[in-house]
């Protein structure tokens, strides 16, 4: 049967505890909290699995940030550090381009259309600038630059009522006499 080792038998010093819930009060980001929290929890005496399960986070998890916290013994550690994310596509691209061929007429760049669709805009500024940019990667943009993209609405006009009031032919509609030339 396994036993769970105690706070000193993994590592941790008296002044553990006070400095781990001093910088869980601090923590501003989610992610830190968590960390924060399940080293606190084990340095309390609590298991590894006891303290995965209160913080939502894997046993393995839980395992990798208490090893990196005693280390060196450090709240810094336990911080979330930089990402690289995923790198931007279409650089070329920029946000004023993008600008400078949504004001273009599409008929006047011989497009055969009178307003630009997602996908003509992407095809545009790909041939234009020579780097692909998909119709995804173009809506993103335009929603991250606060534009909205709305399909065109089409109206269909009706003849209003007053008509012939108005041009002048009130009196052949009405079945009297012609107006005088």
């Amino acid at each position: 049967m396994r036993t769970t080792k105690g706070p000193a038998e993994l590592g941790f010093k008296p002044f553990d505890r006070p400095r781990l819930t001093k910088a869980l009060r601090r923590a501003t980001e989610v992610r830190d909290f968590r960390r924060l929290q399940a080293v606190l929890l084990i340095a309390q005496g609590r298991s590894a699995a006891e303290a995965a399960q209160i913080t939502c986070a894997s046993r393995r998890s839980v395992y990798g940030w208490l090893g990196r916290y005693l280390r060196r013994h450090r709240v810094e550690d336990l911080t979330e550090r930089p990402r690289s994310g995923r790198p931007t596509t279409a650089e070329v691209i920029t946000d004023e381009r993008i600008r400078h061929g949504l004001a273009r007429d599409p008929m006047a760049l011989g497009y055969s259309t009178t307003t630009w669709t997602v996908k003509t805009l992407a095809d545009h500024l790909s041939r234009t600038y020579g780097c692909p940019i998909t119709e995804r990667t173009l809506r993103r943009r335009m929603r991250d630059m606060g534009l909205c993209w709305k399909r065109p609405r089409y109206v269909y006009s009706t003849k209003e009522p007053h008509r012939a009031q108005k041009k002048g032919l009130l009196c052949v509609a009405s079945g009297g006499s012609s107006p005088a030339p």
